[in-house]
């Protein structure tokens, strides 16, 4: 397959690369946020549902990256630890005064990230297969 391309300029867009990168594995010291550049960048083991079975399952290592970053907060997040992995279940934007709004990165464990944005601008990009080895030293890590 491949390699998958989107990009996001409003919450419907948001919406779908929110389902895509369901479940993918972030390392903490794989995200930084560029405050000069506006941007927050990480990397991310997203699971390919397409061709994924039960027993065998597929990652891909992703690029994600917001445009048009003016704050980040994070809650229930220790930020010392750069190797921990976290499991990102959505992306919610609420909107405040359109199209400004912020976009949460919502993990488990009650851990959020929250992204003040002056609009959606959003891309995600496949780079390549995760080795199976990676991927078994991410998971026990978790």
């Amino acid at each position: 397959m491949d390699n998958l391309k989107l990009i996001a300029l409003d919450a419907d867009d948001l919406e779908v690369i929110s389902a895509h990168l369901e479940d993918s594995l972030i390392r903490l010291g794989d995200m930084v946020y560029l405050p000069k550049e506006k941007k927050f960048v990480f990397t991310t083991q997203r699971m390919d549902w397409e061709t994924s079975q039960p027993d065998d399952p597929h990652y891909n290592l992703t690029g994600v990256h917001f445009e048009r970053v003016t704050a980040v907060r994070s809650r229930g997040l220790d930020l010392s630890n750069k190797d921990a992995t976290l499991c990102l279940l959505a992306i919610v934007f609420n909107e405040k005064d359109k199209p400004s709004g912020t976009a949460t990165l919502v993990f488990t464990r009650y851990v959020e990230i929250e992204l003040e944005i002056e609009c959606i601008e959003v891309q995600m990009k496949d780079l390549g297969i995760v080795p199976s080895e990676a991927l078994k030293e991410t998971r026990a890590q978790d």
